[in-house]
Formats: C-alpha cells, sequence, structure tokens
C-alpha cells in the first residue's frame, strides 16, 4: 500500500470516483466537511466539555433547539409536577378536505430517486399525501435498473424495487432537459403544497429548480434536498450511493469480524435509516407551514442523519476515548450473544442472554446444568467455549425449532430468516405486511405494506409505482387543467419523455 485513505479518497473526489473511506469515530469528528457544516455541539456535562452529533438537518426558518446537559436523575421532578395544565400556543383547527386519511390534501411534487428520498415519500404516500413522482427517459431512475424484475425480464416498468419504493404515488415523465418542461414543473410548484428532491447538490440547480428560484413562484412553498453530504461544506459534490455514505458516516469500521476487515451493514445503510429522519423534518415543516403560513427549506445530508445512530459510538470516542472494536455478534455486556448454526443448507438461528435467569434456563435445554452458574463476567471469560457447546445444541436442530424452545424458555431467539423466511413469517403475516397490488404491465406485484401502523388514521396502499407516464394525462388534466391540445402539443414536442 503507498497510498493512505485520505489521499485516496482526494483523488477520487477530485475525479468523481465512487469511493468514500471506511471512516472511525476519530475520522468522523475530525471531518472537515462536518466541522463546517457545524454537525457538532459542545455541552458541559458534570463539569465536562462534551462533543454532541448535533442536529439531524438544516432548516432556513425552523432550526432545531440547541443541545443542553441531559438531566440527572429526577432533577426535574418538583418542576415537571409544579407545572400548571399546557395550553396549545396555536389552536388546532380541523383541515376540512383531510377526512378518512391522515395527509389527505397535502400537495408533494416529488424528484426523488433511487432509495433513501422514495423511501421516505413513500411514508407520505401511504396516509394520503398526493404525490406527483416526475420521472425521466433521460435520466432514468437507477432503481429501475435493479433487480429483482418481474418474469426476470429486466425492463424499466418490472422492478420489484422501484415499485415498491414509489407505491401509491403517481407519475409524470418529463425531459428536464426542454424549456417546456421547466413551464410544466411550474405549474406544479403553483400547484404543490410540498417540494422534494434528491439529486446532487448541482441537480436542481442546473434546470432552475432550485429553493431560490422556486420560492419565487411560491413564497410559502415547502422544500427538502435531500442527498449524501449536505447542500454546503467542502464534499457537497460527493456522488453516490448509501454504501458510501455509511463508510464515510462510520458505519462500516465496528461492523465485522475481530480478525477480518470490515464488513460494513448489509445494503445502501443510510438510505435505511435517513429516510426515516427526513419524513419527520418533513412534518415539522409542513406543521410550520400549517401554524405560520411560512414556508421553508431544509438541507439534509442523508449521513448526517444517520450518525443520530452512531450516538453511543461517537460518545464513548468523545468522553472516554475508546474506540469501538469489531466483534462479530457479540456483545460488550451480554453474554453469550451470537448467531449460530442449525441443520440444514445455510441456515442459522440469532441467541441472545441477557441475564443469569436466561442463561440458566438455555443450560437447562442444552443439559449443562453444569455451568449454568456462570455469571456474566465469565461467560464473557469463555465465549469461545461456549458459543462451541451452543453450536453443537442448535447444529443438530432447525433453526425454527431452536427459535421455539428459547423462546418458550423466555430466551430471546429468533431464526435468521431469509426472503422465503419472511414471506412466510406469522408475525408479518398477522400484520399483513407483504400485500399483493395491481400493476399496468405485471397484473399483481407483491410490496411492502406501510412501516407503521396508526390506529384512527391507517394507511390505504393501493397500487405499486408507476409506470412510464402512467398519470401523464390525468395529472395534466385533473390537477394542472391542460387542455387536450396543450397536452398533444407537448407530446409532438417530446416533452413527455
Amino acid at each position: 500500500m503507498t497510498k493512505t485513505k485520505e489521499e485516496l479518497f482526494s483523488a477520487a473526489f477530485e475525479k468523481r470516483l465512487l469511493i468514500a473511506p471506511v471512516t472511525t469515530a476519530e475520522d468522523v469528528y475530525n471531518n472537515p466537511h462536518l466541522e463546517e457544516r457545524g454537525l457538532w455541539e459542545d455541552v458541559i456535562v458534570n463539569g465536562h466539555e462534551v462533543r454532541y452529533p448535533g442536529r439531524m438537518a438544516i432548516f432556513s426558518e425552523t432550526p432545531q433547539v440547541p443541545l443542553s446537559a441531559p438531566p440527572s436523575v429526577g432533577e426535574h421532578t418538583t418542576q415537571v409536577l409544579s407545572e400548571p395544565p399546557r395550553t396549545p400556543s396555536t389552536s388546532l383547527s380541523v383541515v376540512p378536505d383531510r377526512r378518512g386519511k391522515a395527509l389527505e390534501g397535502l400537495k408533494v411534487l416529488d424528484f426523488m430517486w433511487v432509495m433513501a428520498g422514495p423511501a421516505g415519500s413513500r411514508v407520505l404516500a401511504d396516509y394520503g399525501a398526493n404525490i406527483v413522482r416526475i420521472d425521466s427517459e433521460a435520466r432514468m431512475d437507477t432503481a429501475r435498473t435493479l433487480f429483482p424484475f418481474h418474469d426476470d425480464e429486466g425492463l424499466p416498468d418490472n422492478s420489484a424495487l422501484y415499485s415498491n419504493m414509489n407505491a401509491n404515488k403517481r407519475g409524470l415523465s418529463l425531459d428536464l432537459n426542454k424549456p417546456e418542461a421547466i413551464e410544466v414543473v411550474h405549474d406544479l410548484v403553483q400547484w404543490a403544497d410540498v417540494v422534494l428532491e434528491s439529486f446532487s447538490p448541482k441537480g436542481m440547480r442546473g434546470f432552475g429548480l432550485d429553493y431560490e428560484s422556486l420560492r419565487k413562484i411560491k413564497p410559502d412553498l415547502v422544500m427538502a434536498s435531500s442527498c449524501i453530504m449536505g447542500q454546503t461544506g467542502p464534499y457537497t459534490e460527493l456522488a453516490g450511493y448509501g454504501t458510501m455514505a455509511a463508510a464515510i458516516s462510520g458505519f462500516f469500521e465496528p461492523t465485522g469480524w475481530p480478525d477480518r476487515s470490515p464488513s460494513g451493514p448489509f445494503g445502501a445503510y443510510t438510505d435505511y435509516i435517513s429516510s426515516r429522519y427526513l419524513v419527520a423534518c418533513i412534518m415539522a415543516a409542513v406543521e410550520h407551514h400549517r401554524t405560520t403560513g411560512q414556508g421553508q427549506y431544509i438541507d439534509f445530508s442523508q449521513g448526517e442523519a444517520s450518525m443520530q445512530q452512531l450516538a453511543p459510538l461517537l460518545l464513548d470516542w468523545s468522553v472516554n476515548g475508546r474506540m469501538w472494536e469489531r466483534r462479530g455478534n457479540r456483545d460488550d455486556v451480554f453474554a453469550p450473544h451470537g448467531v449460530f448454526p442449525s441443520s440444514g443448507d445455510d441456515e442459522w438461528v440469532a441467541i441472545a442472554i441477557c441475564d443469569d435467569e436466561q442463561w440458566q434456563s438455555l443450560c437447562h435445554l442444552m443439559g449443562t446444568s453444569n455451568l449454568s452458574e456462570l455469571a456474566v463476567e465469565q461467560r464473557q471469560q469463555r465465549q469461545d467455549e461456549l458459543e462451541e457447546l451452543i453450536c453443537d445444541w442448535t447444529s443438530s436442530r432447525s433453526n425454527s425449532d431452536v427459535m421455539e424452545r428459547c423462546v418458550a424458555a423466555g430466551i430471546p431467539a429468533h431464526q435468521v430468516q431469509n426472503s422465503r423466511h419472511a414471506l412466510a413469517d406469522p408475525q408479518l403475516q398477522h400484520r399483513n405486511h407483504f400485500i399483493e397490488v395491481g400493476h399496468p404491465t405485471q397484473g399483481t406485484t407483491t410490496i411492502e405494506n406501510t412501516r407503521f401502523i396508526m390506529s384512527r388514521t391507517p394507511a390505504v396502499v393501493t397500487y405499486g409505482g408507476p409506470t412510464w407516464g402512467e398519470h401523464n394525462w390525468e395529472i395534466l388534466t385533473e390537477e394542472l387543467g391542460y387542455e387536450p391540445d396543450k397536452i398533444a402539443d407537448l407530446a409532438i414536442a417530446e416533452v413527455l419523455g
């Protein structure tokens, strides 16, 4: 090796190559990009200054409240109990056109693509938001090119991933390189309450569709831009996917086996995490608009938002100077804690022993009562030996059998599920997690239902992601009021593509 990871990243960034460094907690704290964007907040805790990861996004009009020191036990008990009942500073009124669904009446213009952004807007669609999604053949959404495909035919309308991420949204095909398409977008901005986009920072600006331009059309617009590193800072132009964001944000280094290189978590990990924070940010801005009439801009970095999940790792370095090491599936508190082989081809079961009682129950199941009195400190010291004993016991049984025996004995355990297991999982079936919906070219397709269930305004998921131009006529006539001749002119000029 002749280059450091810093040198490799610098050269790759300059040439716009998809390379990002695997960072430690120390690297993350010393990242000049995060420093310039003001991610860190210094808080005095017990007389010592501690550097915390701060806000999850940058709001133009309602910045998040600065962090304060965490309370000591019972610090505010008297204060809380003596407070008079609170009344809302702004009275809540019923919105007339939002009846059966929580977000019915909310209009969203969606330029999101691939996974992190669409996963967020999918939640809004599930709960009734009217989402118009912009597609373009000139810049095809990468998700349309990713398997699995219906009938194994790699066609843009056959991607199961795309259909799942964009369910309940309507699609409008526009070639944004044509000025007539930009005019259509301007009309949609006047129609919309919210605009969402997840291009690189120069993407929307290149089309004249950045926030400063769009707010001239609609001053009270709420807009969120989601990208890997955010809209400002030295690494703002870093192009890539969630695997890169996970690497540069600190997820890869502590994940894997102690005697091997970092493996990182599965997939484009920050895509799965950041979308949850994005939804919270959008809803906060929408609520602020509802009570004040004021729009605003949200600069959302997928990497920064996801770092909220790494707070224990980062604070351990900030406070104690301790770097987390890879430990496979072991835990620094519970033992044994791991994934063990079971009978069958590549079948596994996860078991976590959280206290002495659970350990004694597992020893009873395995017939190793002579080890049942081992305290957690002893179990930590003898993990290699104990894991071998557990492997001997689990490998002659199916993972479902081990799971059922352990759960019946009060031991946390579950079979390690592949796709086949997940589709047959009784808990997921009970919650109707996988559903069949209609699809214009596939007949029906399987997608995930909503990610959470609200009691009074449940989600309604009725169709998968839109096919090319599926709702062009519907959107242009019903939402924008275009006449047929105007739509024909757009089609002839190849704007609708």
